[in-house]
């Protein structure tokens, strides 16, 4: 029980899980979905440079 001095703990826990949702949403649904994307085009970018110096994978061709 509170008395007159303290905060309702209540509406302070209602308060926090309701950021905390939000936060949630925000990184779920916004921040991750741009992070995954630029990780796999960083990598697909890393892999079409290093093909691009180093010539395709596979075994060399033979010289007739």
């Amino acid at each position: 029980m509170t008395g007159p001095g303290e905060p309702d703990t209540s509406t302070a826990d209602r308060r926090r899980w309701r950021t905390e949702f939000l936060a949630f949403l925000v990184l779920a649904f916004g921040v991750w979905p741009f992070v995954a994307v630029a990780v796999v085009g960083a990598f697909g970018f890393a892999v079409w440079m290093l093909q691009l110096v180093f010539g395709p994978p596979g075994p060399p061709s033979a010289l007739h």
